[in-house]
Order: structure tokens, then sequence, then C-alpha cells
């Protein structure tokens, strides 16, 4: 099984993709398919985190980042911590994960339009191409109040 994959795989472009779980198989897959680097959001307390996902990625050589963002609280520091190592590894090759892409995709949506000229439209478009953020309340506010919008 491939990188590509994981549950709700989504490709950027050449450097960036974002997906939900991968599993030990493809985490142990990451160098062979080019990637350079890691960025896990999902706190190792989830039921679905796995153990190994450290060991198995730096045995490849991959610069590995955590950063566990509780998916009831999502807050700016998290946010502002994934903005500062995701402008570090600009150039390489990295995946960016938690469990579903809930996390992932909101975070690099706000990402793309503060750094990569994505309009306001286009990260919402991303992140509703992955879930349906209007569920969760919390998230909702959080993409709004880092996207600077007012609410009436």
């Amino acid at each position: 099984m491939s990188v590509d994959e994981a549950y709700n795989f989504k490709k950027i472009d050449d450097h960036v993709s974002t997906a939900g779980l991968l599993n030990e198989g493809q985490l142990a897959l990451l160098k062979a398919e080019g990637y350079e680097a890691l960025i896990n959001l999902l706190p190792d307390e989830s039921e679905y985190a796995v153990e190994k996902e450290p060991a198995i990625v730096k045995a490849q050589g991959i610069a590995y980042e955590y950063i566990p963002v509780d998916f009831s609280a999502p807050k700016a520091a998290d946010y502002q911590q994934f903005e500062s190592r995701l402008k570090e590894l600009s150039g390489k090759k990295v995946m960016l994960h938690c469990a579903a892409n809930y996390r992932v995709s909101a975070f690099f949506a706000i990402f793309a339009c503060k750094h990569l000229g994505w309009s306001e439209d286009r990260a919402r478009e991303h992140i509703n191409s992955i879930w349906q953020i209007e569920k969760y309340p919390a998230w909702a506010a959080f993409v709004d109040a880092m996207l600077g919008v007012k609410n009436a």
C-alpha cells in the first residue's frame, strides 16, 4: 500500500501532501516515495496514533515534527508552531498528517492563504473537499479567526 492510499490523502503540489492516518507500512515507504519530512498533528494519546511512528520515520532519515493538536480545542499557538515548522521545511517534500486530514487540512489552508497566495475561497474549498467543518463549531470558529473573518 503506497502513501497516496492513506486515508483522505491529498497531493497539494510536488512538495506537500496531506493525509489522515498512515499505517506502519505507509510510514515505512515515505523515504522511498521521496518524502524528506513529516509533520504529525495527531496527539500520541489518540486511539488512532501509531505508537512506533517517530521511530519508523526517523529511521529513514526523515525529519519528524510532532505538534499535538487537541481536536476539541484548536489553538493559535498550535497553528503558529505548524507555520514555523512548515516554513523551515520549504523546498522539501513534506507529508502533513493527523487522524482524518481534518486538523491538517485546516492548518494547511490557513498557511496557504497567508503564505502561498491562496484566496480565502480556495482555502475553504480545500477544507470542504475533505470534511464539513461547519459540523465542528470549534474548528469553524478557529478557521474564521485565523483567516481574519469578523462574525457579524
